[in-house]
């Protein structure tokens, strides 16, 4: 079942950039929220990443990240 949402007290300066990306996309401002709203949702929230990092066992590279990257750029 399909809810409804309601923002108030929009500045409008942004209310009128939704409107103007919206219809920029061919899309009608509920559309478009919509979609900004499903992307946001569908990304994990940074702790959870972070949180997610620190529970994993560290990998030993063998040398320094650092070391890795510049003998990367020297092409080899």
């Amino acid at each position: 079942m399909a809810r409804n949402l309601q923002v108030r007290d929009i500045p409008d300066p942004l209310h009128r950039e939704l409107r103007r990306r919206a219809k920029a996309r061919g899309e009608t401002l509920t559309d478009y929220v919509q979609s900004i709203l499903e992307r946001e949702v569908a990304r994990p929230p940074a702790e959870e990443v972070f949180r997610r990092i620190e529970s994993r066992r560290p990998v030993d590279l063998g040398k320094s990240a650092a070391d890795l990257i510049r003998e990367e750029r020297k092409g080899g």
